[in-house]
Parts: C-alpha cells; sequence; structure tokens
C-alpha cells in the first residue's frame, strides 16, 4: 500500500500539517454542537427548538462559502484565504465565548461556517500547486487521503469531546476550544506554507471585483439559501422559498454565461460531464449515507428504544471504519474500484435496513452501520480523487468547493426525507419507507458509476524531475 514515489519529497510533514488541522475546523464545530444544544437553549432562555438555527447557520455559510473561498484562493492565493479562514474561527471562538445574547451565538455559527469553509478548497489549490511544481503528475492520494481522513476521525471523536468539554467547562467551552487550536494553526500556517505571489489584477477595484465575480456569488448565495431554506423547511412545503431559489437559479446562469470571470464557469460544468457526474455522485451518495445518520438514528431510539448511549455505540463502527478504509484507498489513486464499491454497499446497507425492525439486536444494528461507514470511506475519497484530476488546475480550488456543497445537498436532503416519512410518527413503517427509497438511490449510484467511462484505474505515470 505504498504512496505514489516522490510524494513524501514533495509534500513534507511541515506543508500537510496546517492543511489537516485546518479540515478539522469545520467537522469537529459541526460535532462539538449538538451536546451544546440544550444548555444554550436553557441557559439564554430560548427554546430547544430555536436552536436548530446554529446547526443551519453552518450549513448554509458553508455550503456558500466553499466554493467562495475556492474562488478566492485563486485570485488573491490560497495561504492568504487558508488564513483568513483561520483568523474567522479565532472571532467566533470569542463571540461564542464571550457572547451573552442568542443573536451572538448564532454569529459565531456563521463566522464558523464561513472560516472553516477556507480550508478545503484552499488545500486542495496548494496540493495541486505543489504537485505541478514538483512534477508530480499523478494525484498525491496519501496527502489527499489525510485531508479526508482527518476530518472524518475527528467528527468520530466530536461527540465524545463535546461531552467532555460541556461537562467540564459548559457550552461555552465548545466556542473557546477554537481560540487555541486557530492561534496554532494560523502560526503554523505562517511559519510552514509556501508564500502566495502577488496580487497581480490590472484595471483597479473594477477589474478587481470583475475577476471575483461579485454578482455571481450573490446570486449563487441568495439561491443556494433559498434552497437550503426550503428543504429545512419540511415538512412544511414552502413555496415561496422553492420559487425564490428558483428564480435565483436561473439569474445565476443568465449572469454566469455573461460574465468576463465567471464565479462558476458553466461552460466547463457542460462540457466536463466527468466532474459534473462526480458531483451528482457526492451528492446522492451523501444523500444515502446521511439518510442514515438522520433518519435511521431516530429511529434506533425512538422506534428501537435504544438510550442515547446505545445508539451512539450502534453508530461507532460507521464512524470508526470509514477512516480506516480511506487509508488504502487514497494512497493507491484508486477512483473506479471504490467507486463501484460505494454502490454495491449502499445497497447492502439499505437492504439491511429494510431488514430491521423493533426486535433486531443491536448487533446487527451495528453491522448495517459498519456497511454504510466503508461507504462512507469509499465514496468521499473516490470523488476527493476523481475531482483532482477532472478539475482545471486553475479552478480546483472553486470546484473543490462546490462539491462540498453538493455534499451538503445530499446532507439537507437526507435531513428533509427524513421529516417528511417520520413527520407523525417513527416507527417500523417509516424506517423501511426511508430503506426503500435509499435503496433506489443507490441503484441510480451505481448505475451512474459502471456507466462513467471516464473513471479508469490510475496507471503508472513517470514522476518528472523539477528543472534546476
Amino acid at each position: 500500500m505504498n504512496s505514489i514515489p516522490g510524494q513524501e519529497k514533495a509534500f513534507p510533514w511541515k506543508f500537510v500539517l496546517p492543511l489537516y488541522l485546518g479540515s478539522t475546523l469545520n467537522p469537529i464545530n459541526s460535532s462539538l454542537i449538538a451536546t451544546a444544544l440544550v444548555p444554550i437553549a436553557a441557559d439564554l432562555h430560548v427554546s430547544v427548538g430555536s436552536t436548530a438555527a446554529l446547526v443551519a447557520a453552518v450549513y448554509l455559510a458553508s455550503a456558500i462559502g466553499q466554493p467562495v473561498a475556492g474562488k478566492l484562493s485563486e485570485v488573491f492565493g490560497p495561504r492568504r484565504i487558508f488564513a483568513i479562514g483561520i483568523i474567522f474561527i479565532l472571532l467566533a471562538g470569542l463571540i461564542g465565548g464571550l457572547g451573552h445574547s442568542f443573536a451572538a451565538i448564532v454569529l459565531a455559527r456563521v463566522f464558523i461556517g464561513l472560516g472553516s469553509s477556507s480550508a478545503y478548497p484552499s488545500a486542495m489549490l496548494l496540493i495541486k500547486r505543489r504537485a505541478t511544481l514538483t512534477g508530480l503528475l499523478q494525484p498525491p492520494g496519501g496527502v489527499l487521503g489525510g485531508l479526508a481522513i482527518t476530518g472524518m476521525a475527528v467528527a468520530a471523536v466530536g461527540l465524545p469531546l463535546g461531552g467532555l468539554i460541556v461537562g467540564s467547562a459548559g457550552w461555552r467551552g465548545t466556542f473557546l476550544i477554537n481560540i487555541p487550536v486557530a492561534v496554532v494553526a494560523f502560526v503554523l500556517t505562517y511559519l510552514w506554507l509556501p508564500q502566495d505571489e502577488p496580487v497581480k489584477v490590472k484595471g483597479g477595484f473594477r477589474e478587481l471585483m470583475s475577476s471575483v465575480d461579485v454578482g455571481g456569488i450573490l446570486l449563487f448565495g441568495a439561491s443556494i439559501t433559498s434552497l437550503l431554506s426550503f428543504l429545512l423547511s419540511f415538512p412544511q412545503f414552502q413555496g415561496i422559498t422553492l420559487g425564490t431559489a428558483v428564480i435565483g437559479l436561473i439569474g445565476f446562469i443568465f449572469w454566469e454565461l455573461r460574465a468576463a470571470h465567471p464565479f462558476i464557469d458553466l461552460r466547463i460544468l457542460a462540457s466536463n460531464l466527468a466532474l459534473t457526474r462526480t458531483y451528482l455522485r457526492f451528492a446522492l451518495s451523501g444523500l444515502v449515507v446521511y439518510g442514515v445518520m438522520y433518519g435511521a438514528s431516530q429511529w434506533f431510539e425512538a422506534g428501537r428504544h435504544l438510550t442515547p448511549e446505545q445508539t451512539g455505540l450502534a453508530l461507532l463502527p460507521m464512524a470508526v471504519i470509514a477512516p480506516l478504509i480511506s487509508f488504502p484507498v487514497s494512497r493507491r489513486n484508486l477512483v473506479r474500484g471504490p467507486l463501484v464499491l460505494t454502490g454495491i454497499t449502499l445497497i447492502l446497507g439499505s437492504v439491511g435496513l429494510l431488514l430491521l425492525d423493533s426486535q433486531s439486536s443491536i448487533f446487527l444494528i451495528a453491522l448495517v452501520t459498519l456497511v454504510f461507514g466503508m461507504s462512507m470511506g469509499l465514496f468521499t475519497v473516490g470523488n476527493q480523487t476523481a475531482l483532482y484530476s477532472q478539475a482545471p488546475e486553475n479552478q480546483i480550488g472553486t470546484a473543490a468547493g462546490l462539491m462540498r456543497t453538493f455534499g451538503y445537498l445530499g446532507s439537507i436532503g437526507s435531513s428533509a426525507l427524513t421529516g417528511i416519512v417520520f413527520e407523525s410518527k417513527v416507527d417500523d413503517a417509516g424506517l423501511h419507507t426511508i430503506a426503500t427509497i435509499l435503496i433506489a438511490v443507490s441503484v441510480l449510484v451505481l448505475l451512474l458509476t459502471i456507466a462513467d467511462r471516464k473513471l479508469a484505474f490510475p496507471k503508472p505515470v513517470p514522476i518528472l524531475e523539477k528543472q534546476q
């Protein structure tokens, strides 16, 4: 399971450590907040239901912020945007840790979403440029896999860590913990990541705004905000937000087709169908996997009557196997095989859900979640490697961020599905309805993968020596 020759020399640990640390900021904060919601509601005198805004704030900020951070990294430099994102995390820790109103806590969560959004797309751009500079023609699988694995591993420990922090330091500790982490990340970024080239934009402020495509970003943000608000409103149907999303999307398309420097080059998406299919696979696979985390986990407690501790144990195999299976796959730059296996394991896991009922043993439930953990590890690194090879080098920051946006759409879509099916009652019939839908989506993922001729097994590529 050796990594690509020359990879260790091209990517020393000082280069990758800040990137890995940055990749933990989003998943750790997403996990930590789960244990803090009830204490926040009690301390700030708001309803527990209102705290859903704290979760939605990060979703919305991240879904918009990921591709925006990618675009800004391409224009201003990935190291600068990476560092600015860390500063946002630092401010979030201060605002959330010291704030005394619910609005301040929501603002802190927005800052967390925006700040952590800069890490992944800027890291992908830094890695791509480094690989090109050192003549590494194959994707640096070990480095790319590290980005995914650290995120998954940290997400797995986030819930128990959050419980320890809230128990010892109160809910404010889940925000204050970001301060030392952000300080360390900023220092490592300043010391070890290569400096960006000077920003070269001719024509002054107007040309600068054109190169960033502020209009496209605003239209994208408006349409995504409306779409996610529509999905988050389920089981209620809000036609106004759906209509706003459609109008915003149409306006965004017309704007981008006429922009001199489009935020998202829709023409490339139309011509680069392999990349478009990667986005679709990522969203659909995420819908199935998160359908288990959101839907099945509710059934574990309300339908199977497991305690919260037992539910955590039932989901633990999913959290553990995902990073473990990602490691060998990423280091060998495997794409087609893992993505085919993703479709197969998604189908097997969904069929397993269909076989569960209120009398099923915890062992059987854990076995089903283990299968979905395999799916999570496979589809994350498989699609990431595919994107690295398919996206244009000068647009990989935006492309990487956009893939994360599609992942958020799949995740929130699964939450909407759960809300519709379990609206009146959480029971075996509802679980089986979700399972049936997930089976259909899983079959679609498998068919899309098998029919995709652009997904080939990796071939050895010679390493070019850097010219002196």
